[in-house]
């Protein structure tokens, strides 16, 4: 297992949790982290990302466990792969929550030429199409449409979403998806220092 030079930490402002992420950006991202969070039930998620140099995600590697279950899945080009051992649905049930779905993509074929991941709650996966776009050096004002792997946590299933970007000055970038939109402040890595009403980075 390789060294990575870099350090992260949020702290979550929506639930109780937080995120440590090591990382190392010389050619392209290698990041491993793991996610801490009590929603809807208490998990814990460890992840290893990898991109190549121009910043698109090779391999996306994540495992979730709780309290008598623990769910994996690969997102690579060869496909995605899931598994699970333990009921992730009874531990769901038991708390009042409705059952997930399947950990793993029900259409792995729409993931065809999806760039990006992102990790339910996870502030690390914004930096990817942030540094692929460019957008830390692009004009203010222009909005760019990505489509990415997301990834739910703590189910594990992978669905295809449309998100935008757009650089707004130095240091702000507004995230938006059909629903949802915050403008993140981040560093001179394109590493997120404050995501309104989801974490604030103490490392």
């Amino acid at each position: 297992m390789s060294v990575l030079p870099g350090s992260l930490f949020w702290e979550r402002r929506d639930t109780t949790g937080a995120e440590h992420v090591l990382v190392d950006v010389r050619r392209g991202l290698h990041a491993r982290g793991v996610a801490l969070a009590v929603d809807p039930i208490p998990y814990t998620a460890t992840y290893e990302i990898r991109t190549d140099a121009e910043w698109l995600t090779t391999v996306c590697e994540v495992r979730a466990a709780g309290e008598g279950w623990v769910r994996t899945v690969t997102i690579s080009a060869a496909g995605v792969t899931a598994a699970e051992e333990g009921d992730l649905d009874a531990a769901l049930t038991a708390a009042g929550h409705p059952s997930a779905g399947l950990p793993g993509a029900e259409e792995p074929e729409l993931l065809v030429g999806v760039f990006d991941v992102d990790l339910t709650g996870s502030p690390l996966t914004n930096t990817l199409p942030i540094r692929r776009l460019g957008l830390l050096r692009a004009e203010p004002g222009v909005a760019h449409r990505v489509r990415v792997a997301w990834v739910l946590l703590p189910s594990l299933e992978v669905v295809l979403a449309d998100q935008i970007y757009t650089m707004l000055d130095a240091g702000r970038v507004r995230f938006a998806n059909e629903t949802f939109s915050a403008d993140l402040t981040v560093d001179a890595d394109g590493f997120v220092l404050d995501y309104p009403g989801l974490c604030t980075r103490r490392l």
